[in-house]
């Protein structure tokens, strides 16, 4: 509903826009401008989709491997000792707790199609425990905040977009995406935390949250330290490194654990065809939006009045033009989505705009799709702070992706 609003918004802004440049300054090129948009922008939609079906085949048939490899279950154990803290409510051993924490590492792992069925599995355990059947409950929150932070490890769907786009290295933006998504969900738990009143000072809770901050202040101290120079080589080197890591990972679990890893790939890489067709409706729709909500002007004045502001505030404003995908990314997932494809379209996707607004894509997840559908689910209407600490952690990632991004890419 939401998408639907904003889709409608950008054709009569741009309409409105469009007349007022016609009529008071007599611009005549403005109108068959818009036009032309639709169709540069339809084709470069199905472009974007048809080009998508090789890596996304690609990277959903290593993702299969892995999760039959166990690697989502790895992941589980891992993180259970933190999360039996942050969801005092759940009775031990509850099945709610393994679905939660299944969904979790599907999501880590970028496997949407695997995290959506065990999230909404999860809600409907955390509804059986909920005395109260159309309030939010304590857990719930934190769960649906967890999943709006968009706490990811790989962030395949961003890396192959930029491939497509050209980037030289489409995963330079693998740490910088992994930093912003982690403050994003610390935010996240600690803004839950001060309404439920939870102890994060816990020893378990401290050696897991302060682990993993040390850990991240380490690397961002250690990039501050480096020519900029060393940190697209350091970078590009590590990123990439990490990534083959964990595709070997992948392989060598499920050959551990007997899987016919040639099957297992083909099996999810079927996949990649039948989500890069189904795409392509939704990015060109909303592609087509964008670029008449560009050619209209309406987009020059948006970002240059927020430019204007931070100009006035003394603030260095080469993030300004990135913006409109962190604004977008709360209220609609494709819609931010084409917002990352236009900038990356319009400035290139080396470009220092290009890279933060894949960065801002990766920050955080869609808070209110996810809320909308999570909470409906079961039939939750009163949703107490679940917004509120939602936008707090989407507003933690876009501030950490901007200062991360300037460190990396300025």
């Amino acid at each position: 509903m939401v998408l639907n609003y904003i889709w409608i918004a950008f054709f009569l802004i741009a309409f409105i826009v469009g007349l007022v440049r016609l009529i008071v300054f007599g611009d005549t090129e403005v109108f068959p401008d818009m036009m032309g948009s639709t169709f540069e922008m339809a084709k470069k939609g199905f472009e974007i989709a048809l080009w998508l079906t090789g890596v996304m085949t690609l990277w959903l048939g290593i993702m299969r491997v892995g999760e039959k490899g166990g690697v989502i279950r790895v992941l589980a154990r891992a993180v259970n000792p933190l999360f039996r803290r942050l969801f005092p409510g759940i009775p031990k051993d509850h099945p709610a707790s393994g679905s939660i924490l299944m969904n979790l590492a599907a999501n880590m792992l970028g496997l949407d199609n695997a995290a959506t069925p065990l999230g909404l599995k999860a809600m409907t355990q955390l509804q059986e425990l909920n005395k109260n059947k159309d309030t939010a409950s304590d857990s719930m929150i934190m769960f649906l905040v967890l999943n709006t932070s968009g706490l990811t490890i790989i962030p395949v769907s961003i890396m192959v977009y930029r491939a497509q786009m050209g980037a030289a290295d489409p995963a330079d933006v693998f740490i910088p995406i992994l930093l912003a998504t982690f403050f994003s969900t610390l935010a996240g738990i600690i803004s839950v935390s001060f309404y439920q009143k939870l102890n994060l000072f816990n020893k378990t809770v401290l050696a897991y949250l302060g682990g993993f901050s040390l850990l991240v202040a380490s690397v961002i101290w250690y990039f501050s330290i480096i020519p900029q120079q060393q940190i697209d080589v350091i970078s590009s080197v590590a990123s990439n490194l990490i990534l083959f890591s964990i595709i070997i990972l992948f392989i060598s679990m499920a050959v551990y654990r007997k899987i016919n890893v040639y099957e297992t790939f083909i099996d999810g890489a079927k996949d990649g065809f039948k989500i890069s067709v189904k795409i392509i409706p939704y990015l060109v729709a909303i592609l087509v939006a964008i670029g008449v909500f560009r050619a209209s002007g309406a987009m020059d004045f948006l970002i240059n009045g927020i430019g204007w502001i931070f100009a006035s505030l003394g603030v260095n404003t080469d993030f300004v033009p990135a913006l409109p995908t962190a604004f977008m990314k709360p209220l609609s997932g494709a819609g931010a989505r084409g917002m990352m494809v236009d900038a990356m379209n319009t400035y290139g996707a080396d470009s220092f705009v290009g890279r933060l607004a894949s960065t801002f894509q990766g920050a955080t997840d869609t808070t209110f799709y996810v809320l909308a559908v999570y909470f409906g689910s079961v039939g939750i209407k009163k949703t107490r702070y679940a917004v509120t600490c939602g936008l707090i952690a989407d507003f933690a990632g876009i501030v950490a992706a901007i200062f991360i991004a300037y460190l990396f890419f300025h």
